[in-house]
């Protein structure tokens, strides 16, 4: 008895696992596609390097998504401002 609620346990720590990877995926993809050029100029035409910071963002993506949306809310705000 103990371990099936042990495997329960396993199976459903690695599906949050993978549905933590899955959403680091797609925000991985959005902010290498469409937000690295606003977030860094210089890393414009960098693929490579892009590819290389992916697997950063998919475990950190909270943090990537958090700080993306603040850069683009003080970006608007100064182009309000103007």
């Amino acid at each position: 008895m103990l371990r099936a609620e042990a495997v329960a346990a396993a199976e459903t720590v690695l599906l949050c696992v993978q549905y933590y990877a899955a959403a680091g995926a797609v925000v991985a993809g959005a902010f290498l596609l469409l937000g690295i050029a606003r977030v860094s100029p210089e890393a414009g035409g960098s693929y490579l390097f892009r590819l290389l910071l992916a697997p950063g963002i998919i475990g950190l993506w909270p943090l990537v998504l958090w700080r993306w949306i603040a850069l683009e809310r003080k970006r608007g705000a100064r182009g309000a401002a103007r």
